[in-house]
Protein backbone atom coordinates (compact mmCIF):
# COMPACT_ATOMS: atom_id res chain seq x y z
CA UNK A 1 0.00 0.00 0.00
CA UNK A 2 1.18 3.83 -0.47
CA UNK A 3 1.07 6.41 2.10
CA UNK A 4 -0.31 6.25 5.06
CA UNK A 5 -3.21 9.49 5.43
CA UNK A 6 -6.34 10.28 7.47
CA UNK A 7 -8.92 12.78 5.61
CA UNK A 8 -10.05 16.16 7.46
CA UNK A 9 -13.30 17.80 6.44
CA UNK A 10 -14.74 20.77 7.82
CA UNK A 11 -17.79 23.14 7.49
CA UNK A 12 -18.60 26.32 9.08
CA UNK A 13 -22.03 25.57 10.59
CA UNK A 14 -23.91 23.18 11.60
CA UNK A 15 -26.84 23.08 8.92
CA UNK A 16 -23.68 22.16 6.57
CA UNK A 17 -22.76 18.57 5.77
CA UNK A 18 -18.87 17.22 5.44
CA UNK A 19 -20.46 14.35 3.41
CA UNK A 20 -19.59 15.23 -0.09
CA UNK A 21 -16.20 16.47 1.08
CA UNK A 22 -15.69 12.76 2.60
CA UNK A 23 -16.67 11.09 -0.48
CA UNK A 24 -14.80 12.94 -2.85
CA UNK A 25 -11.68 12.76 -0.27
CA UNK A 26 -12.27 8.80 -0.75
CA UNK A 27 -12.07 8.60 -4.33
CA UNK A 28 -9.09 10.71 -4.18
CA UNK A 29 -7.25 8.75 -1.96
CA UNK A 30 -8.16 5.29 -4.07
CA UNK A 31 -6.59 7.55 -7.09
CA UNK A 32 -3.63 8.46 -5.35
CA UNK A 33 -2.98 5.29 -3.75
CA UNK A 34 -2.75 6.34 -0.46
CA UNK A 35 -3.92 4.00 2.78
CA UNK A 36 -6.21 5.76 4.63
CA UNK A 37 -6.51 4.83 8.60
CA UNK A 38 -8.54 7.61 9.92
CA UNK A 39 -11.26 10.17 9.11
CA UNK A 40 -12.07 13.18 11.01
CA UNK A 41 -14.71 15.59 10.47
CA UNK A 42 -16.13 18.96 12.22
CA UNK A 43 -17.66 21.32 12.02
CA UNK A 44 -16.17 24.58 13.42
CA UNK A 45 -16.13 28.27 11.66
CA UNK A 46 -12.52 29.13 9.98
CA UNK A 47 -11.39 31.36 13.25
CA UNK A 48 -12.65 29.29 15.89
CA UNK A 49 -9.03 28.01 17.60
CA UNK A 50 -10.65 25.14 19.17
CA UNK A 51 -10.89 22.05 16.96
CA UNK A 52 -10.70 18.85 18.67
CA UNK A 53 -10.78 16.88 15.16
CA UNK A 54 -7.79 18.55 13.97
CA UNK A 55 -5.70 18.22 17.11
CA UNK A 56 -6.28 14.09 16.62
CA UNK A 57 -5.06 14.40 13.44
CA UNK A 58 -1.90 16.88 14.83
CA UNK A 59 -1.88 13.97 17.18
CA UNK A 60 -1.11 11.36 14.82
CA UNK A 61 1.20 13.20 12.86
CA UNK A 62 3.13 13.50 16.04
CA UNK A 63 3.08 10.35 16.94
CA UNK A 64 3.85 9.48 13.05
CA UNK A 65 1.46 6.98 12.49
CA UNK A 66 0.54 8.72 9.48
CA UNK A 67 2.50 10.04 6.31
CA UNK A 68 -0.21 12.68 4.79
CA UNK A 69 -3.16 14.82 5.81
CA UNK A 70 -6.05 14.96 2.86
CA UNK A 71 -8.02 18.21 2.54
CA UNK A 72 -10.38 19.03 -0.07
CA UNK A 73 -8.73 22.76 0.34
CA UNK A 74 -6.23 24.53 2.10
CA UNK A 75 -9.25 26.86 4.03
CA UNK A 76 -10.71 23.72 5.59
CA UNK A 77 -7.71 22.84 7.47
CA UNK A 78 -5.83 26.23 8.13
CA UNK A 79 -7.70 29.02 10.11
CA UNK A 80 -5.63 32.15 8.43
CA UNK A 81 -2.54 32.09 6.42
CA UNK A 82 -0.48 32.32 9.62
CA UNK A 83 -2.35 29.44 11.30
CA UNK A 84 -1.18 27.35 8.04
CA UNK A 85 1.83 27.90 7.93
CA UNK A 86 2.97 27.11 11.37
CA UNK A 87 0.89 23.91 11.30
CA UNK A 88 2.83 22.93 8.23
CA UNK A 89 5.63 23.89 9.67
CA UNK A 90 4.88 21.57 12.51
CA UNK A 91 3.92 18.63 10.06
CA UNK A 92 6.53 18.83 8.29
CA UNK A 93 9.17 18.33 11.29
CA UNK A 94 7.24 15.01 11.95
CA UNK A 95 7.27 14.01 7.87
CA UNK A 96 3.64 15.10 7.15
CA UNK A 97 2.69 16.70 4.15
CA UNK A 98 -1.46 18.06 3.66
CA UNK A 99 -2.53 17.46 0.22
CA UNK A 100 -5.40 19.06 -1.10
CA UNK A 101 -7.57 17.51 -3.59
CA UNK A 102 -6.10 19.39 -6.31
CA UNK A 103 -3.45 17.23 -6.07
CA UNK A 104 -0.83 19.96 -4.90
CA UNK A 105 1.11 18.73 -2.04
CA UNK A 106 2.61 21.00 0.97
CA UNK A 107 5.72 19.70 1.90
CA UNK A 108 8.39 22.35 3.66
CA UNK A 109 11.56 19.92 3.01
CA UNK A 110 11.07 20.06 -1.09
CA UNK A 111 12.09 23.24 -3.07
CA UNK A 112 8.63 23.41 -4.32
CA UNK A 113 7.45 23.16 -0.23
CA UNK A 114 9.61 25.67 0.72
CA UNK A 115 8.56 28.30 -2.18
CA UNK A 116 5.13 27.94 -0.75
CA UNK A 117 5.91 28.27 2.52
CA UNK A 118 8.11 31.76 1.55
CA UNK A 119 4.88 33.02 -0.14
CA UNK A 120 2.42 32.00 2.67
CA UNK A 121 4.82 34.08 5.20
CA UNK A 122 4.50 36.79 2.86
CA UNK A 123 0.26 36.54 2.51
CA UNK A 124 0.59 36.13 6.55
CA UNK A 125 2.73 39.33 7.22
CA UNK A 126 0.11 41.49 4.77
CA UNK A 127 -2.61 40.14 6.51
CA UNK A 128 -1.49 41.63 10.01
CA UNK A 129 0.19 44.59 8.24
CA UNK A 130 -3.37 44.97 6.74
CA UNK A 131 -4.98 44.73 10.01
CA UNK A 132 -2.69 46.76 12.02
CA UNK A 133 -3.28 49.58 8.87
CA UNK A 134 -6.97 49.38 9.55
CA UNK A 135 -7.15 49.69 13.19
CA UNK A 136 -4.55 53.24 13.16
CA UNK A 137 -7.02 54.31 10.63
CA UNK A 138 -10.15 53.47 12.79
CA UNK A 139 -8.72 55.12 15.46
CA UNK A 140 -7.55 58.07 13.63
CA UNK A 141 -10.85 58.60 12.12
CA UNK A 142 -12.69 58.49 15.41
CA UNK A 143 -10.10 60.88 17.13
CA UNK A 144 -10.72 63.16 14.36
CA UNK A 145 -14.42 63.07 14.47
CA UNK A 146 -13.53 64.01 18.01
CA UNK A 147 -14.86 60.80 20.00
CA UNK A 148 -12.68 59.99 22.94
CA UNK A 149 -11.35 56.23 22.73
CA UNK A 150 -11.34 54.40 25.96
CA UNK A 151 -12.51 55.27 29.61
CA UNK A 152 -11.44 58.53 30.41
CA UNK A 153 -10.29 59.53 34.10
CA UNK A 154 -12.42 60.53 36.64
CA UNK A 155 -15.52 59.21 34.74
CA UNK A 156 -18.03 57.57 36.11
CA UNK A 157 -19.68 54.20 33.83
CA UNK A 158 -23.14 55.57 32.43
CA UNK A 159 -25.10 52.93 35.25
CA UNK A 160 -24.11 54.95 37.78
CA UNK A 161 -24.59 58.16 36.49
CA UNK A 162 -28.46 56.25 36.00
CA UNK A 163 -28.54 55.10 39.43
CA UNK A 164 -30.56 58.04 41.02
CA UNK A 165 -33.11 57.50 38.44
CA UNK A 166 -33.47 53.99 38.88
CA UNK A 167 -33.69 54.34 42.48
CA UNK A 168 -36.56 56.07 42.24
CA UNK A 169 -38.29 54.60 39.39
CA UNK A 170 -38.24 51.51 41.80
CA UNK A 171 -39.21 53.39 44.79
CA UNK A 172 -42.09 54.77 42.37
CA UNK A 173 -43.38 50.93 42.24
CA UNK A 174 -42.09 50.85 38.20
CA UNK A 175 -41.03 47.31 36.52
CA UNK A 176 -36.87 46.62 35.96
CA UNK A 177 -38.46 46.39 32.96
CA UNK A 178 -40.13 49.44 32.46
CA UNK A 179 -37.53 51.28 33.94
CA UNK A 180 -34.83 50.00 31.40
CA UNK A 181 -37.03 50.76 27.98
CA UNK A 182 -37.35 54.27 29.58
CA UNK A 183 -33.63 54.86 30.56
CA UNK A 184 -32.36 52.90 27.16
CA UNK A 185 -29.94 50.25 29.36
CA UNK A 186 -30.60 46.46 30.13
CA UNK A 187 -33.18 45.27 32.68
CA UNK A 188 -29.64 43.60 34.03
CA UNK A 189 -27.79 46.92 34.65
CA UNK A 190 -31.38 47.96 36.18
CA UNK A 191 -30.79 44.97 38.77
CA UNK A 192 -27.37 45.64 39.15
CA UNK A 193 -27.79 49.12 40.38
CA UNK A 194 -30.76 48.01 42.96
CA UNK A 195 -28.36 45.03 44.09
CA UNK A 196 -25.49 47.48 44.82
CA UNK A 197 -27.37 49.99 46.66
CA UNK A 198 -29.47 47.00 48.69
CA UNK A 199 -25.64 45.91 49.42
CA UNK A 200 -24.60 50.03 51.23
CA UNK A 201 -27.85 50.27 52.64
Amino acid sequence: MGQRAVIYARVSTSDQSCERQIQELTAFAQRGGYELVGLFKETASGTKSNRSARNQVMALAQARQINAVLVSELSRWGRSTQDLLATLDQLAGWKVSVVAMSGMTFELETPHGRMMATMLAGIAQFERDLLSERVKSGLAAARARGQKLGRQLGTRPKSDKLAPKVLQAVEEGRSYRWIARDLGISKNTVMDIVKRHRKKS
